[in-house]
């Protein structure tokens, strides 16, 4: 078991077998230390990349990503789910539809931020159904950026995001893979991880 399965098993809560409440390490308190060591992790998997860029989603992917990007060297931009008075110009849009909230939401960046032909590495705090991803690869896509990958805190394997990822051509790093979950517990699927 590796340091954020067993963080999981410690503090998650599964609400229904496909709902996991992260609140006390990751969608809402978070721990520096902690953070610093997803973002190392998920860092590591990807130097040999050279990374020029790390793009993720507010809000959850945030921390992470900038861990990430101060291990790797590189700037983060974080996809906006909300208009911005000063965010207008030379934007960058996709649309993502959200299954936890049960909307749709279009996100942006500015354009001038993620340039043609840079390196990207997407980071987002959950995989589950692919659309957050598809919606990050779209901008960095449109913005005529290659996708080195996406590195995942936790993937709920049982869903389809990495296998819509995968379809697509694209390398999917993950340090939490959920196998299966219940309020008996949780079933991860063993991946190795290179730091401690």
């Amino acid at each position: 078991m590796n340091f954020l399965e067993k963080k999981i098993c410690d503090e998650g809560v599964v609400l229904s077998s496909s709902v996991l409440k992260v609140d006390s390490f990751l969608n809402h308190q978070i721990y520096p230390e902690f953070m610093k060591q997803i973002g190392t992790e998920i860092a590591n998997r990807f130097k040999a990349e050279d990374i020029t860029k790390i793009v993720t989603i507010e809000s959850s992917g945030i921390a992470p990503a900038v861990f990430a990007g101060l291990e790797l060297g590189v700037p983060v931009v974080f996809a906006r789910k909300k208009k911005s008075l000063t965010l207008t110009e030379g934007l960058i849009t996709s649309t993502v539809y959200s299954f936890t909230k049960q909307e749709k939401n279009e996100i942006s960046i500015a354009k001038k931020f993620v340039e043609s032909g840079e390196k990207v590495l997407i980071i987002d705090d959950f995989l589950a159904h692919g659309e957050a991803a598809l919606g990050l690869a779209d901008l960095v896509t449109k913005a005529n950026a290659h996708i080195a990958g996406f590195g995942i805190v936790i993937e709920k394997s049982f869903q389809v995001g990495r296998q819509k990822l995968e379809e697509k051509g694209y390398r999917v790093e993950s340090i939490a893979r959920v196998k299966e979950m219940s309020t008996n517990g949780i079933t991860f699927i063993q991946s190795e991880v290179m730091s401690s």
